[in-house]
Formats: C-alpha cells, sequence, structure tokens
C-alpha cells in the first residue's frame, strides 16, 4: 500500500537545499535581522511578480489583512463584507478593527463570494467588500469592483490562497485597492515561520501600511501614527526570494495534478471543483464534496491517503461569534459546504504514483 500524506512540508527545503542554505547564510553571515535589504529585494520581486507596484512585507497573513483594513480607515462602527465560507481569519481582521464582518454566501461551483448576493448585505455603515480568493480560485473580481464603485467602497482582496493565480489574464495582487498575502509554510509560497505581505498600486496606501507596520514611524522616534510592530523578517524574505524564482514552475505541477484529479474522478459521484473561462487557479487545495464525507475521509485513511477539512465550522458558528445575530440555517450554503468538503493532497512535489493512489482508493470507495 502507498501511503500519501496529505502534504511534506519539508519537501521544498529538500529540493532547493543548496539556494536555501546559501540564502540563510547570507543573512547570518551578513548581520541584519531586522528589515534590511533582503527584505526590499524581495518586496520588490513580488510586487512585480503580482502586477502591482509596491509591496510591503508584514509579519503574517491576519496582519496583513488588519493593517490593510486600517490603512483604509475601517473602524468601530463600519461593516466589512466578507465571505459566510473562508477560514476565519477573514473575519477576525475585520473585527479587530472594531467594525462588523457581514456574510454573503459562496458561488457552489467555485465556493468564492458570489457577486450577485453582496448588494442586498450592503448598508449606510458598508465601507468596504473584502473577497477571498479561497483554495487558489480567483473571485470573480470585476462585479465586485463595480459595486463597489457604485456604493464607493473600497476592496481589499484576501489571496493567502492564490499566490500566482491570474484572473482574465492578469495576476491578483492590485485588482482592489491592495491584497493580503500570508506566507505561512503550507502556502503555495510559504515561508519556514510566519510571513505576510500586502501589495497595491496605491503609494498613499503603501505610504501608510509602512507607517502602521513600523510602530507608526518612518523616522526613528519619530511616531506619526498609533502603529504596530508587524515586519517580514530577513530570514523569511530570504527564503522566499529562493521559492518564488520556483513558484510558477510549482504552481504549474498543482494544475497537472488537478487536471489528473478531474479527469480520473469524473464519474465517481463525487462533486469535483468548477473552473470559469476566465479563472487561472493555482490549486492551494483540490475540494471536493460528498454528502458521505466523514465516511468517505475515514475510508481513505485505512488506505493511507491522508486527507483535510477546509473548514468544519463556518465563521458564523463559531464561538468566537456568538455575539452576532446568526444560528445554524443562516448561511445554508456555507454550512452545507463545511459538513461535505474533502480536500484531498496536492502538493508540486506529490509523485505521479501517489496521485494515482488517490485515485485508486476513491474509485474503490465510490
Amino acid at each position: 500500500m502507498i501511503e500519501v500524506p496529505f502534504l511534506e512540508v519539508g519537501a521544498t527545503y529538500h529540493e532547493l537545499k543548496a539556494e536555501m542554505d546559501a540564502a540563510v547564510m547570507g543573512i547570518l553571515k551578513g548581520g541584519w535581522f531586522i528589515l534590511g535589504p533582503e527584505v526590499a529585494r524581495f518586496e520588490e520581486e513580488y510586487a512585480r511578480f503580482s502586477s502591482a507596484d509596491h509591496c510591503i512585507g508584514v509579519g503574517n497573513g491576519l496582519e496583513a489583512l488588519h493593517l490593510g483594513l486600517l490603512a483604509m480607515d475601517i473602524g468601530n462602527g463600519d461593516e466589512v463584507i466578507v465571505p459566510s465560507n473562508t477560514y476565519i481569519a477573514t473575519w477576525l481582521a475585520v473585527s479587530q478593527t472594531g467594525a462588523t464582518p457581514v456574510p454573503v454566501e459562496p458561488d457552489e461551483k467555485t465556493f468564492n463570494m458570489d457577486p450577485g448576493h453582496i448588494e442586498e448585505a450592503i448598508t449606510e455603515k458598508t465601507k468596504l467588500i473584502l473577497p477571498v480568493h479561497l483554495y487558489g480560485q480567483p473571485a470573480d473580481m470585476e462585479p465586485i469592483l463595480e459595486i463597489a464603485q457604485n456604493y464607493n467602497l473600497n476592496v481589499l482582496e484576501d489571496a493567502a490562497q492564490a499566490h500566482g493565480a491570474r484572473y482574465k489574464g492578469q495576476r491578483l495582487g492590485a485588482h482592489g485597492d491592495a491584497a493580503a498575502w500570508s506566507f505561512y509554510p503550507v502556502k503555495n509560497l510559504g515561508a519556514f515561520g510566519d510571513g505576510g505581505a500586502i501589495t497595491t498600486n496605491s503609494e498613499e496606501l503603501c505610504d501608510t501600511l509602512r507607517l502602521l507596520g513600523n510602530y507608526g514611524s518612518k523616522k526613528k522616534y519619530v511616531h506619526e501614527l498609533k502603529g504596530c510592530n508587524s515586519r517580514l523578517d530577513p530570514m523569511q524574505a530570504a527564503v522566499l526570494s529562493v521559492k518564488l524564482r520556483h513558484l510558477d514552475e510549482w504552481n504549474g505541477r498543482r494544475k497537472t495534478i488537478a487536471a489528473f484529479y478531474t479527469e480520473n474522478l469524473t464519474g465517481t459521484g463525487l462533486v469535483l471543483p468548477e473552473v470559469p473561462e476566465w479563472a487561472d487557479p493555482v490549486w492551494h487545495v483540490y475540494v471536493v464534496r460528498t454528502p458521505q464525507r466523514d465516511k468517505v475521509q475515514e475510508e481513505l485513511r485505512d488506505k493511507g491517503i491522508g486527507t483535510l477539512v477546509h473548514y468544519p465550522i463556518p465563521p458564523h458558528l463559531q464561538g468566537a461569534y456568538r455575539e452576532l445575530p446568526y444560528e445554524k440555517g443562516s448561511f445554508p450554503i456555507a454550512e452545507t459546504m463545511a459538513d461535505t468538503m474533502l480536500s484531498l493532497p496536492i502538493s508540486p512535489h506529490l509523485t505521479e504514483e501517489q496521485a494515482e493512489a488517490v485515485v485508486t482508493a476513491i474509485k474503490s470507495l465510490c
């Protein structure tokens, strides 16, 4: 029996060991451990990669979202449109500003925020729309941006799972006012610890974000804003610069596996992910749906196939949001997804033999 773990995080290091070791040793020998040239270099590289004018490195993906919201003056009494189906960090960033997350249901085919439901959620308190490019698949930005323009709203993209994805031919990174990124180790572009960034075409937003993440200061002991300490670590920046050179190739490997799954799992009874003609996803995860999710997951585990559930409890049913006026049944699409979705193994380092083992195991069950 072939064992197929859901993900082997250390595989990227083993593939790029010589480059990684040289990058890390360069930081240690250089002696610059906060900000500095390595962070500046990665910011320039990632801005260019993401088709954005500016990139600001920060401590992690949640802080990227939080600082992005603060830079757009989101605060107490404001409302922010968020997906009902997302990782809770999207909502937490809103809550940390004092604003209220207002959920909108997803499109059942793509898992992303359905633009057709946004306008009904807008009130006089709405200040911003926060779409998520979930599982590496771009949200439908054109109608979202049109709604934002009509109602004079900002747009902050949660791109934590979508490094390198394209919407209508253009890489994600600056379709909205800004995009927030996570470099958590399991991401398509992952560091060897926490890390994050915000990309934008706005010089004004860029300047504000740099202040907010560095104690509100651009000159030592002179503080223009009530900022915080959220800076990308130079060691992580060095690692990310190495990985960025390989990201397109790695995303290509993911696409090959996704295509293999789609071709060979069609007809098994699983609901497979759909990709709109305008989307070029990077397959952070490959999510299928089945009403027998828990049974299928258990039986795959018995066959040595690792899977995960993204995500078993939608944010509106989490204890953290018990104060909001939502209960079971409030967002039935998100709730159904939480009960039926299952993520299959996919990574640049999954072998053809392992992918075949996943398909064979599923076909023996379905």
